[in-house]
């Protein structure tokens, strides 16, 4: 009874979606509007003109478009408490971003007009979407897994006790609305713990015996805890421990390579899979077709989209283009102003966008995260659909990777290639087809790279170095980013990332 409830008041967001999916432009000149004059007492607002709430070039030509390091002067002042700086009034909550491996940690700000009015407005459809799409699985009926990260005291504010920083999973978990914590599972307490071994086997150990129906969370982790529950329970799969399981919704690295472990670790036909595309800045787009994993890009949450095409990602003033100029299969840099007092704000990723009508995108990377060390323009969608292609070729399970550019002696500076560290879960039954496979779904869908490999002109065969289960977690745990939605970055012009985890093989 409670579930067919719940399930009828989240799908009157349905009509919502229908409406921006129709009318995209005027919701989304609407949402401008509405950021603007909610922000024009503050500092930024007075600074920038937002009293006369400009059009969107006028806005394009009175903001600049900022880095997280060049609005750093400003977010500093937020987290110290300032009132009035970027959006209306002080702000208590901050997503540490755990985007990159970077040393620095950035903290986003987390009003409550960005948590009602995009995570938990997007948390709603997605659930509403999940309904429609998969009316027989009644997933409200069970109770929602998810995995999260933790929160502690905002350090920029040691005498305020009620400003926290946390993963923003666990900033949304601490927040829930009613209707949303009595569907999740486990209770608080175990969903914050900060110790990521402890919390695993606590969280097992609760969850096996209850009614789980949809799962949510990064793959890694969901996995990690699948198997110690099943282990727990003494059960051949978690099917046994939890019948009504139906619906994973994953999000936060890509899902190609995890696919096929998930259906052995899920036996059956009754599991669903939707993609999910949120952040610590904001949640972007949903999965709302169950075969077709291009996203639905978001657009009555608070958010306002621009876009920088790749010829201008490195330029020091960018040009971008509103969603009425994007094209079809073009790259294009993410560029957002948020109700949480983020401008013109370039959060780092990529995006390709699949159709106009309604507008869906795939994720194809991050401006800093790809490989071009020898003009290859080697992405991270690219690297995930051939690292997918290479484990159904060789019956291999991938758990991380990393790769990085191949810099020859000086006698041979002409040709150059790619390091590629593998983890494996369940390891290629021939490596060396599983790079061969890699190097040739490369070729096919990069043609830069299938130009610069042609005949090893100037790339050679990429050469495939697998290493031990948990390497990339000791990597992480050293550099104190293990858990929540902390991830290992996939591709790098630099040799930094790949050599330090090679360096916990020694």
């Amino acid at each position: 009874m409670i579930g067919s409830i719940l399930t009828w008041a989240v799908q009157r967001r349905l009509a919502s979606i229908d409406h921006f999916r129709q009318h995209p432009h005027e919701v989304q000149q609407r949402v401008l509007r509405e950021l603007l004059l909610r922000a024009r007492a503050t500092e930024w607002g007075r600074r920038h003109g937002f009293a006369d709430a400009p059009p969107a070039r006028e806005f394009a030509q009175r903001v600049p478009v900022s880095t997280y390091e060049q609005l750093y002067p400003e977010l500093e002042r937020v987290l110290r408490g300032e009132a009035d700086v970027l959006w209306p009034g002080r702000v208590q909550w901050f997503a540490k971003s755990s985007g990159t491996t970077n040393a620095r940690s950035k903290f986003i700000p987390v009003t409550s007009e960005s948590l009602h009015d995009c995570h938990y407005r997007a948390g709603r459809d997605m659930t509403a979407t999940a309904t429609l799409l998969y009316p027989e699985s009644r997933v409200l009926d069970g109770k929602t897994l998810s995995l999260g990260g933790t929160h502690a005291p905002n350090p920029f504010r040691p005498d305020a006790p009620d400003s926290r920083v946390g993963d923003v999973s666990a900033v949304i978990m601490q927040n829930l609305p009613g209707w949303a914590e009595y569907i999740r599972t486990p209770p608080l307490e175990l969903a914050l713990l900060d110790e990521w071994e402890e919390k695993i086997e606590r969280i097992a150990r609760h969850v096996r015996g209850v009614n789980v129906s949809v799962l949510a969370g990064v793959p890694t982790w969901i996995i990690v805890l699948i198997r110690r529950v099943t282990e727990l329970a003494g059960a051949a799969d978690i099917t046994e421990v939890w019948p009504n399981l139906r619906l994973f919704l994953h999000g936060a690295v890509a899902f190609g390579p995890y696919r096929e472990l998930f259906r052995q670790l899920i036996p059956g036909a009754q599991m669903g899979y939707l993609e999910i595309y949120n952040a610590s800045e904001g949640y972007f787009g949903l999965q709302d077709q169950p075969d077709c994993e291009d996203l639905l890009l978001l657009l009555d949450h608070g958010i306002y989209y621009e876009f920088i095409p790749a010829d201008q990602f490195e330029a020091e003033n960018p040009s971008t283009l509103t969603l009425e100029q994007v094209e079809l299969g073009r790259n294009y840099a993410l560029v957002i102003s948020t109700n949480a007092g983020l401008w013109r704000y370039k959060i780092g990723d990529t995006v390709r966008f699949t159709s106009l009508a309604p507008y869906r995108i795939r994720i194809t990377g991050r401006t800093k995260h790809f490989l071009n060390a020898f003009g290859e323009e080697v992405v991270i969608e690219n690297a995930d659909a051939a690292m997918a292609a290479a484990c159904r070729a060789t019956g291999a399970t991938v758990r991380d990777f990393t790769a990085a550019p191949v810099y020859f002696a000086a006698a041979e500076a002409s040709r150059g290639g790619h390091q590629w560290v593998v983890e494996f879960i369940h390891p290629p039954h021939d490596p060396t087809q599983f790079a061969q496979v890699l190097d040739h779904t490369l070729r096919q869908l990069n043609s830069d790279y299938d130009a610069k490999r042609h005949r090893d002109l100037a790339l050679v065969a990429p050469v495939l170095t697998m290493v031990a289960s948990g390497t990339f977690e000791q990597w992480l745990a050293r550099k104190g980013k293990l858990g929540g939605q902390h991830k290992v970055p996939r591709l790098s012009n630099s040799r930094q990332f790949l050599e330090e985890i090679l360096r916990e093989l020694e």
